[in-house]
C-alpha cells in the first residue's frame, strides 16, 4: 500500500482564539463534537477489485474547532453567488448568516450584490448588511436575493473593495469559474500578506467540480428532469408514432441524464458527452429509433446539452462572458434529423421536443438539496473561523471535507462509461453501450 498523504490546505496562521460555541450534549471524546486537527479522511476507500493502486491521499475533515484564527466578534463576513441560478443559493445565504450570526456572534454580514460584479464599485451595486429578517425565508424561493453575473473582474479592484469593506472572510457560493476566481484572489490575498479568508461553496448542477461526490441543486436538477420527462413519455404515448425528446443541463457531464434516467424509468436512449454517438449506420441512433418504433410505436430520448457536439462541422458559436464556449444546439438537430430520417423512408413520426434548462435553474432546493445547503454552509463557516483558506468544502464518503481550490478545480468529474452507473443506464433504457 501506498504512504499515505495529507492533502495540506492554506492557513492564514496559528489559531488565537477559543471557540464561542458550545454543545450541551457533545458526543463521545475529550473533544465533544469539534473536530481534532488530526482528523482525516481517505480519499480511496475501495481496496483491490482492479489494477489501479488506491489513492493515498488524505483530506483535511471540516468541522468545527476549538481554536480560531478569527475573534469573531470582530469579524466583519461577506458572501457572494456567481454565475448561473442553481437550486439552493438562497438556503446556503440563509444557514450562512445564522451559523456566523447566532452561533460565532459575528457583528456584521455583507451580501454582495449580483456576483462579482459588486464587488467593483465602479460597476457594480453596494453591499447589502444582511439581516434575519431579510433571510428568514428566503430559503422558500428559488433563484438569489443578493442576485448573480458572469465574466471576469479586475482580482486587484476586488481585493481592494474587500480592504476596503474590512471584509475578514469572503464566502463564494459558485461552479468552477467561480472557484477559479476565488482561487485567484486567495492568491493574491497571500501575495499582499493580508488576513482574508476565501472558501468556497460548490453549487453546480451539473455535479462536475473535482473531489466533491455532490454539489447543491443536483438532486433538485434531476427531480425537476424527471418530472419533464414523464411528460414527455405521456405525449409521446398520446400521438400515432410520438417521440419526446428531452434536452437536459450537462455541458460536459451527463449526471443529470443519467440519473433522471435511472429515476424516472421512463427513457429509452440516453445521450451524454462522455460517450460519443454516431447517427446513421446500421449501428447508429437512428438505426436504433427505427426498431424502437416498429416495436412499440413510441420512443423517448434524453440527451444532454454538450453531447454529439461532434456531429457539427461549424466551430462553437462564439463563448458567454465567462469565457465558456457556446454549445451547438443539439436537441434542434436531432429533432431535425431523425424528421428527415423517418420521413424519408415514408413513415412520419411526431416529435416533441423539450428543453427545460431554466426550469431545472430556477427552483427551490429541494428536501434533499436543503439538507446538503444547510450542512455546506455550516462547514464553510467553520473553515474561514479557523483560519483556513482558498479552500472549498466538499461532500465525500458522506462526510464533509476541505479541498484545496486548486485540486477541485483541476479535476472535474465526469459519467465513466466503464462506471455501474453508465452500465445502469443502459440496463434502464435497453440501449447499446454505445451507438456506432
Amino acid at each position: 500500500m501506498s504512504t499515505l498523504e495529507r492533502v495540506a490546505v492554506r492557513r492564514l496562521g496559528a489559531p488565537g482564539f477559543a471557540s464561542p460555541l458550545t454543545f450541551a450534549q457533545g458526543g463521545a471524546g475529550e473533544h465533544g463534537w469539534f473536530v481534532p486537527e488530526d482528523a482525516w479522511l481517505r480519499h480511496d476507500i475501495e481496496l483491490g477489485g482492479g489494477d489501479a493502486p488506491a489513492d493515498p491521499r488524505l483530506f483535511e475533515r471540516a468541522g468545527p474547532r476549538q481554536a480560531l484564527f478569527f475573534d469573531p466578534s470582530r469579524v466583519r463576513a461577506a458572501i457572494v453567488t456567481c454565475g448561473g441560478l442553481c437550486p439552493g443559493l438562497n438556503n446556503v445565504v440563509r444557514s450562512l448568516f445564522l451559523e456566523l450570526h447566532f452561533r460565532y456572534g459575528v457583528r456584521e454580514v455583507l451580501g454582495i450584490r449580483d456576483g462579482l460584479l459588486g464587488l467593483d464599485p465602479g460597476r457594480g451595486r453596494p453591499p447589502l448588511p444582511l439581516a434575519l429578517d431579510f433571510v428568514s425565508t428566503i430559503h422558500l424561493e428559488g433563484g438569489t436575493v443578493l442576485g448573480t453575473s458572469r465574466g471576469p473582474h479586475s482580482v486587484a479592484v476586488m481585493i481592494e473593495t474587500l480592504s476596503a469593506l474590512g471584509v475578514d472572510m469572503l464566502f463564494c457560493v459558485g461552479g468552477d469559474g467561480t472557484h477559479r476566481a476565488a482561487h485567484a484572489l486567495a492568491g493574491e490575498i497571500a501575495t499582499r500578506g493580508l488576513s482574508i479568508a476565501v472558501v468556497g461553496v460548490p453549487k453546480t448542477i451539473d455535479c462536475d467540480l473535482g473531489y466533491c461526490d455532490r454539489t447543491f441543486g443536483f438532486l433538485t436538477a434531476v427531480e425537476k428532469a424527471r418530472e419533464v420527462i414523464h411528460l414527455a413519455h405521456t405525449e409521446a404515448g398520446s400521438t400515432p408514432r410520438g417521440i419526446g425528446l428531452v434536452k437536459l443541463m450537462g455541458r460536459h457531464a451527463g449526471f443529470v441524464a443519467c440519473l433522471a434516467t435511472r429515476v424516472s424509468q421512463e427513457v429509452n436512449f440516453t445521450l451524454i458527452p462522455e460517450v460519443p454517438f454516431a447517427l446513421g449506420g446500421d449501428r447508429g441512433l437512428l438505426a436504433a429509433v427505427t426498431a424502437r418504433m416498429a416495436e412499440r410505436g413510441h420512443a423517448v430520448i434524453v440527451v444532454a446539452e454538450g453531447a454529439g457536439q461532434d456531429l457539427f462541422s461549424e466551430p462553437p458559436p462564439g463563448r458567454d462572458a465567462s469565457g465558456n464556449a457556446h454549445l451547438h444546439d443539439i436537441g434542434a438537430l436531432l429533432r431535425r434529423e431523425i424528421g428527415a430520417h423517418f420521413n424519408g423512408i415514408g413513415q412520419p413520426v411526431d416529435v416533441k421536443y423539450f428543453d427545460p434548462s431554466y426550469i431545472l435553474r430556477s427552483a427551490p432546493a429541494n428536501t434533499a438539496d436543503a439538507i446538503l445547503c444547510d450542512s455546506l454552509a455550516r462547514h464553510a463557516a467553520h473553515a474561514a473561523m479557523a483560519g483556513r483558506t482558498d479552500v472549498m468544502i466538499g461532500l465525500r464518503h458522506d462526510r464533509f471535507v476541505h479541498i484545496p481550490i486548486a485540486l477541485a478545480v483541476a479535476a472535474e468529474r465526469r459519467v465513466d462509461p466503464a462506471s455501474d452507473l453508465w452500465s445502469e443506464v443502459v440496463a434502464v433504457t435497453g440501449q447499446p453501450v454505445r451507438f456506432g
